[in-house]
């Protein structure tokens, strides 16, 4: 107990010392400047600075980065290029942006100093449900790790997790030559192929993407058998933890990130998600902003980054529903455990042109219509075995042009996965449908 203690208070000071560097760094952009001009650092309560939102600071990229060079119409243009993913921005940045979930996609860039930070994280602080192969392989050398993800479209799937393996193969192409992604965004047995001919021992995606390949294996189309399971951003629920786990036969580690910080936690072998509280400051607060007490669960939370100096985000509001533990974890770490209500679109199940059933990743369909399609304000809904409705939100465009826009990019990519003729309604002018959590979904199953 006493020992704890200790590790909490270490914590506190390291978090208040890097909260001191991250506010002089803050310093030199044109925002937080005129905020943080002759106050005493030392005393500023972090809940005195303003809340950011997504939208707030990508209106005024340039006033909230403290490199006048960084451009954001260029950083655009480089997410853009699927050529130039994990590419160093004016030879020192490495830049990645978050999906539209919340209406618009964000740009972030880190610098060398933030890569290293998270990078370690993940080497150190990673819970292995291997630890004897951890003990004589600390490097994963000997493993053939895969990454399923949305890694094709518009964007060139420039968002952090692939980017994040992208720059360790392009760094340490000796350590990381059994590393590969792969796209959610192909045709399934595609997907299938490419897994089983490269024979990974873990495999790292979404829940919904694993439970996908927890039914392919079950009925024999995929092969592969992986050691380790990884999961992340999306809500894990039991069920489907179970499901996973009986199917392979191994064990999954579930974690939570963001693009706005990327580890932000992992699980312990007490199956807990603990924040990295030493490097990040996570407020659950009310609709309000204000504290929501440990225990309970909040209406949304505020992301201060203590590890990434050129592109401050201080009390930024992510949007995530999380609850702080008031109880200490039995695995014995002094890290905070958290508590996470994600994203919970649901997978569809679609008729396919032999008349079976066909399965599609919801993460799949939202990077479609947003990278493709523009459409970021939007809610899909299965109507039939072949039926789908298209419920447009009051920020987009209602145009004639922009619906059958819409229209052709989802049936095209409908068709490509291998849907029979699908029947697709585009509306307007209805309230979005909520989930049992209350939270709007973008991708609802039939009821």
């Amino acid at each position: 107990m006493y020992a704890s203690a200790i590790q909490t208070e270490r914590i506190a000071q390291q978090q208040s010392q890097r909260l001191q560097a991250l506010l002089r760094a803050a310093q030199a952009t044109p925002f937080y400047r005129p905020l943080l001009q002759g106050r005493d650092l030392t005393q500023l309560k972090l809940q005195e600075l303003p809340v950011i939102s997504k939208a707030g600071l990508m209106q005024a990229f340039e006033q909230h980065v403290s490199d006048p060079l960084l451009k954001l119409t260029e950083l655009q243009a480089l997410c853009r290029d699927p050529g130039r993913v994990a590419e160093r921005y004016l030879g020192r940045y490495t830049v990645w942006e978050s999906s539209g979930s919340s209406g618009q996609p964000g740009v972030y860039v880190q610098d060398e100093a933030a890569m290293a930070v998270y990078e370690n994280l993940e080497g150190t602080r990673r819970s292995s449900p291997r630890p004897w192969a951890r003990l004589w392989d600390p490097l994963y050398l000997s493993e053939r790790f895969a990454f399923v993800g949305a890694l094709t479209g518009n964007s060139g799937g420039h968002f952090a997790s692939h980017v994040s393996v992208e720059r360790l193969r392009r760094a340490q192409p000796w350590m990381t030559r059994q590393w590969r992604s792969f796209s959610i965004l192909q045709p399934t047995s595609a997907l299938i192929a490419q897994l089983d001919a490269f024979a990974p021992s873990i495999i790292a995606t979404y829940p919904t993407a694993a439970l996908l390949l927890a039914e392919e294996f079950e009925r024999g189309a995929l092969h592969c058998s992986p050691q380790e399971i990884w999961t992340g951003g999306e809500t894990l629920s039991a069920a489907m933890r179970k499901r996973i786990e009986c199917a392979f036969g191994c064990a999954l580690r579930n974690s939570y990130g963001a693009s706005e910080f990327l580890p932000l936690a992992w699980e312990c072998e007490q199956g807990h998600l603990h924040l990295n509280a030493d490097w990040v400051i996570l407020e659950p607060v009310d609709a309000q902003y204000r504290p929501t007490p440990l225990g309970q669960c909040s209406h949304t939370s505020l992301l201060t980054n203590l590890a990434n100096h050129v592109q401050p985000l201080i009390r930024y509001d992510i949007g995530d529903s999380v609850t702080l533990a008031a109880e200490r974890c039995a695995c014995g770490s002094a890290l905070p455990v958290l508590q996470v209500q994600g994203r919970r679109d649901d997978m569809l199940y679609l008729s396919d042109r032999s008349g079976g059933r066909l399965a599609l990743l919801p993460l799949a369909l939202t990077t479609v219509l947003e990278d493709e399609a523009g459409l970021f304000d939007f809610q899909l809904q299965q109507l039939g075995p072949a039926a789908l409705r298209l419920q447009l939100g009051a920020t987009a465009d209602h145009s004639r042009s922009a619906r059958e826009h819409c229209r052709r990019v989802l049936h095209r990519f409908l068709l490509a996965q291998g849907c029979s003729d699908i029947s697709l309604s585009i509306c307007s002018g209805q309230a979005f449908k909520r989930g049992r959590s209350g939270k709007q979904k973008r991708i609802l199953a039939m009821p």
